[in-house]
């Protein structure tokens, strides 16, 4: 009977574990199933589209509809409801702001229907990760700059230098006066930079300071993640970066160690521009790491 007892209880545990492990990513699976596609109406003929990953920039006018980044891969049908509410064009554009999946997910299916154009090291990037379908790959690139004229407007496709990725490109739509940043700009939060895929602190401070210097009068900001913003957001978002950037730039130079530099951490205002997975000592890691690596 003990020995039944035993065998129950150890089939039980085993069935448990089995139930705990598979909690985490089956929550994943159905909280992106679940996901609704929030729909902002930005300028001229610019929406902003949110749900689950990164925010995707929309045109839809009389050439048709083209999007900015596609979110994660099962996001297509919710991407694709939202934007039949916006008008009954086809959909001729795809542009990526860098290659990650949370941006790009969605290319192999859109790719099958629409144009995909992107920096060249996207495709690059996408190339080398295992199990990417052709559809998804960029079909056009560019190392610096390109243009689409489409609805109206010239949407420009600009390369600055290694920021979040080797990859970024930041969109303007000229006439609408909307730039689409990627990640190159979270709102309101410390943002993620991809030092494996080449990214640079300094890099991404730099190109943030120049879009700020060269922003029009009046301009709206798609940020990668984040509400939607103006200058003065991104202007907030540039003072965060050299208000954190400087006293670790500081403290590697008095010898200081990471774990010293994370003891120490942020003036109180930015412990709340901690927001999802980059916390505090993460920001500080990232800092550190790409400083050290590029002296």
């Amino acid at each position: 009977m003990k020995k039944r007892t035993l065998k129950l209880k150890k089939c039980f545990c085993a069935k448990l574990f089995a139930v705990l492990i598979l909690l985490p990513p089956l929550a994943v699976c159905l909280a992106q199933e679940q996901a609704i596609i929030k729909t902002t109406h930005v300028a001229g003929s610019v929406y902003m589209l949110e749900g689950h990953g990164g925010n995707i920039g929309v045109s839809v006018g009389e050439d048709g509809i083209l999007i900015v980044d596609n979110q994660f891969d099962n996001m297509p049908p919710q991407i694709e409801a939202a934007l039949a509410d916006l008008g009954k064009g086809e959909l001729k554009f795809v542009l990526n702001t860098h290659w990650h999946g949370d941006h790009t997910g969605g290319n192999a299916h859109f790719g099958q229907k629409a144009t995909v154009l992107a920096h060249e090291n996207v495709r690059e990037r996408l190339k080398k990760k295992s199990g990417t379908p052709k559809s998804a790959l960029p079909v056009i690139t560019f190392k610096e700059s390109s243009s689409v004229h489409f609805n109206g407007e010239e949407i420009r496709l600009l390369h600055l230098g290694a920021g979040h990725t080797d990859g970024d490109v930041i969109i303007w739509f000229t006439d609408s006066n909307v730039i689409h940043m990627g990640d190159q700009f979270f709102n309101g939060r410390f943002p993620y930079i991809d030092l494996a895929s080449g990214g640079r602190v300094l890099g991404y401070q730099r190109n943030v300071t120049k879009i700020l210097n060269a922003l029009p009068e009046g301009a709206k900001i798609i940020p990668g993640h984040g509400p939607l913003g103006d200058k003065q957001d991104l202007q907030n978002f540039s003072t965060m970066l050299m208000e954190t950037i400087n006293p670790v730039r500081q403290a590697i130079s008095q010898g200081k160690t990471l774990d010293q530099i994370k003891a120490a951490g942020v003036d109180e205002k930015y412990k709340a521009w901690a927001v999802g997975f980059i916390n505090t000592p993460r920001w500080l890691q990232i800092v550190y790491n790409s400083l050290t690596s590029e002296r």
